[in-house]
Order: structure tokens, then C-alpha cells, then sequence
């Protein structure tokens, strides 16, 4: 796979003025250089010891790349703000355009706030449980051009909402759905579980490696469509499908990374724990026309275990745990199932490097490391590890 790694200077470091309120961005003293010199260095400290590190992966443009954007609602002497939570706080910093967001989103958030005192609406108070507007998320289609706006509120009640929507949708006419949901707990969710499809059809559908993917408000989706095409398509470079195999997609979310496989491989079984996400999934299956896809809401570590006793098989596994990695039941099920070639896509190294320790203590072996920057200006990094089977099919881990 070709390399597409930024090496030129992004300009001077901390060119961001909520840098040190907001804590969100922890590079941003760093030129965009130095960024990605410091994750080579972090991915090397952690995953060295399994092989040689490729060049981490870097974007050509690593501003405004967050398709979806999320602002807390609230007030400030006497006046309504919307902004981010500063780090490890609820306290809100008001923040008006953010350089890694999508700036239409930001657009439309601070319209949002300033539609609020003319239809006479109130932000949400956490410490009093009073108030209305608590959260706004929007999420854009960057490749379809499409917005989902999601109005959270600490009340069941929206006065005037069609009138509400209304006034929105003339300023921002390219709004294709609006969703109120509603959460009144003492929560630090963003979400609640009911919500009402004010405008449009509820959902708003991407394209991503090929593929259309359907996006409800609680989907999970790669927040960095360019880099996400680079991931995957690295991920599927790693398992080198010939059509031939079975391929098992574990922590499967709405089937993107199966979905993406599915072109070049006999059959592809996804599997995840959120219903939701399964139901967009299988959604998902029937828009790619992905007839050698199926989706299960199930225990991953638990399904492969079946599968083994069933004497079935797979080919390949990618796994694409979230920040706490894989625990020892889903690792032992892995080995037990015990697939040629394993694809580990990770966001947090310090728990892969754990994760591949027991992997190659039990018949698998570091092949290749591919770093990628999807979070530019945050000292996060994501990496690509491939697997592969040191012993045979027939010795299996026994523990």
C-alpha cells in the first residue's frame, strides 16, 4: 500500500486560542511534523519489540476533520453558551469554531444557540436538573453531504418545535434530518433513550471504501472519513484476501470494516454486542447488496467459542476493540477458534502491546506495524498489527 504521510510543517504549534482552557487537543504546542514524529516514537516505545514499525500514516490537510460534533449547552453570567467540556470537568468552554471540527457543524450549533432566547428556551442546568437545551450533535456525511442534527433536552417537553425547526432549517437549508432526544438523568451520557424524528427520514447515510453506510444518531462511526479510508484499506492490505476465505469481524459496530472486506472474501460474519448497532448493520448489508455478510448480536469471545466447538472455522479475524482492548476470555476465544491471520486495528497501544504479548505467548506472530494519525492535534494514535499462526491448526491454546 502506498504511503501518504504528511512531512511538511503545519504551520507553528498552539495556533489554537482554547488550547489550555479546552485540553482536547494535547499537540497543539507541536507543529504537525513534530506530531507525528512524537507518535512514531510513542507506537515504537510500545510495539517495537514485535517488529519493525512502518512510517506512521499522516493527512495532507489535518484541520476540521470531525464529522461528528457534539456541544454542551449552558450559561455564563446570565447569557447562553455552547462549547466543549474542558478536560476532566463539566466545565463548559465556550468555543465558537474548533480547528479539528467540521465547520459547517460549528456553523449550525452557534445558530442553534442563538435561535434559543427568541423562542424563549433555556439551556439545561446539570447542578439544578432545570432547563431545556442540554446537548446539540451533528453528524455530516462528508462524502454524501448530508446532516443529521440531534436536539438533547433535560425535558419531555419542546415548546414550539415545529416553529423551532423551521427557523433552523432556513438558515441552514442542506439539514436533511432532525432528531430530539431525550435525557433527563444525572448522567454524563449525551444521549438518552427516547427520541422523535422532527424532519427528515431519522438517519443519514455515508460512503466510505466503496461502501454506503447508514447513520443513526447512536451509531458508531469513524469520526475521520479520510483517515479511516487509509486504515481499513491498510487492514484489508494486511489480510491480502484472495475471495477465498472466511473472515470473522469482531466488535463488528454497524459492519463497516466487514462490509469493506466483503468484496474480496468467501463469506464474512460480524458480530457485536450493541442491538443497535447490529440493526444498522444488517441495514447496511441490505444497501452494499453484501449477500455473503451476515450480522449477529452476540458475545464475540462467546460466538467464536461455538463456532470452534462446531468445528467451524475462519480465516481471518479483524478485531477492533475500544481503548480498553480485548480481555483475557475474548483473547483465549480467539486462540481457540485459532484463524491463519489475524488483523488488529487498535486506538490505544498500550493495551495492544499487552493484547499481542498473549497473542504471540500462544502460536501467533507479529508480521507487520502500521501506525495512522486519525486524530490529528491529539496525542492519540491508531495502529494496524497483522497476526499470523505460528503452529498448526490442530494444537490449540489450552488454558
Amino acid at each position: 500500500m502506498k504511503q501518504n504521510t504528511a512531512k511538511q510543517k503545519k504551520g507553528k504549534g498552539n495556533s489554537c486560542p482554547f488550547y489550555k482552557k479546552c485540553g482536547g487537543c494535547q499537540l497543539q504546542n507541536m507543529t504537525y511534523e513534530e506530531q507525528l514524529s512524537f507518535k512514531m516514537a510513542k507506537t515504537i516505545k510500545n510495539l517495537g519489540r514485535f517488529g519493525h514499525v512502518e512510517e506512521i500514516i499522516g493527512m495532507e490537510k489535518p484541520y476540521h476533520y470531525r464529522n461528528k460534533v457534539q456541544a454542551a449547552f449552558g450559561y455564563t453570567r446570565g447569557r447562553i453558551i455552547s462549547g466543549v467540556y474542558q478536560s476532566s470537568s463539566h466545565n463548559i468552554v465556550p468555543v465558537e469554531k474548533c480547528m479539528i471540527e467540521d465547520e459547517k457543524a460549528d456553523e449550525i450549533i452557534s445558530d442553534i444557540r442563538r435561535l434559543l432566547p427568541s423562542f424563549r428556551l433555556t439551556s439545561y442546568n446539570e447542578d439544578t436538573g432545570r432547563g431545556f437545551l442540554r446537548h446539540v450533535l451533528v453528524k455530516r456525511g462528508f462524502a454524501t453531504g448530508e446532516i443529521m442534527v440531534v436536539l438533547v433536552t433535560g425535558t419531555n417537553i419542546f415548546p414550539k418545535k415545529e416553529e423551532f425547526v423551521s427557523a433552523l432549517l432556513k438558515k441552514h437549508g442542506d439539514i436533511t434530518t432532525v432528531i430530539w432526544n431525550i435525557n433527563g438523568g444525572k448522567t454524563s451520557l449525551v444521549l438518552g433513550e427516547k427520541e422523535t424524528v422532527l424532519y427528515g427520514k431519522g438517519y443519514i447515510t455515508d460512503i466510505l471504501c466503496g461502501k454506503s453506510f447508514r447513520i443513526s444518531a447512536k451509531s458508531f462511526y469513524q469520526i475521520n472519513p479520510v483517515q479511516t479510508e487509509k486504515l481499513y484499506g491498510t487492514a484489508i492490505d494486511f489480510a491480502a484476501l484472495t475471495g477465498k476465505e472466511r473472515v470473522f469481524d469482531a466488535y463488528c459496530g454497524i459492519g463497516t470494516i466487514g462490509l469493506v472486506a466483503s468484496d474480496r472474501a468467501k463469506e464474512v460474519i460480524g458480530v457485536e454486542l450493541n442491538a443497535q448497532a447490529v440493526r444498522d448493520a444488517k441495514n447496511n448489508a441490505r444497501l452494499n447488496n453484501a449477500d455473503n455478510v451476515s450480522f449477529y448480536c452476540d458475545d464475540a469471545g462467546d460466538f467464536m467459542v461455538a463456532m470452534a466447538g462446531d468445528n467451524e472455522k475462519a480465516d481471518v479475524l479483524f478485531m477492533d476493540p475500544p481503548r480498553a482492548g480485548s480481555d483475557v476470555k475474548f483473547l483465549k476465544s480467539a486462540v481457540t477458534l485459532a484463524p491463519k491471520k489475524i488483523v488488529y486495528i487498535s486506538c490505544n497501544v498500550e493495551t495492544q502491546a499487552r493484547d499481542l504479548s498473549y497473542l504471540c505467548k500462544n502460536g501467533y506472530r507479529v508480521e507487520k506495524i502500521q501506525p495512522v494519525d486519525m486524530f490529528p492535534h491529539t496525542n492519540h494514535v491508531e495502529t494496524v498489527v497483522l497476526l499470523s499462526q505460528r503452529r498448526p491448526d490442530t494444537q490449540r491454546h489450552k488454558a
